[in-house]
């Protein structure tokens, strides 16, 4: 007998689970962070059920969900992950690589998701 292993090329979380305080999206789409903001800067993550990420080398989509909705900051390498089978939550540490501009961060949302749903960026 076996389960079912995926492999996500996203972390996707919200403040409560981590997602670095130091970004501010409204003043991120008044005067964009530089594409080297906080470059190898380390940050800690702790989310719900158990979640394998991409080996560290391999890049990895930052997004801040905001009230159930979705946007792509830019990417990140994952440096380790905790499994915990009692908790069923998965936690581990995460570096910056690359910040997106706000442009860049609509069109990783269409290329990427495409669920208006989700889109933080479409106006309702």
């Amino acid at each position: 007998m076996g389960g079912k292993l995926i492999t996500n090329d996203t972390l996707q979380m919200t403040r409560a689970q981590g997602f670095p305080a130091e970004f501010d999206l409204q003043k991120h789409l008044v005067t964009p962070y530089a594409p080297d903001y906080l470059k190898g800067k380390i940050f800690q993550f702790t989310k719900p059920d158990l979640r394998f990420y991409q080996t560290y080398g391999i890049r990895v989509f930052l997004v801040e969900n905001i009230d159930g909705k979705w946007v792509y900051w830019g990417m990140i390498y994952i440096r380790n992950i905790t499994l915990d089978y009692i908790q069923n939550t998965t936690s581990g540490e995460f570096e910056i690589l690359e910040i997106f501009s706000p442009e860049r961060m609509k069109q990783a949302f269409s290329i990427r998701d495409a669920r208006p749903d989700f889109d933080y960026f479409l106006e309702s």
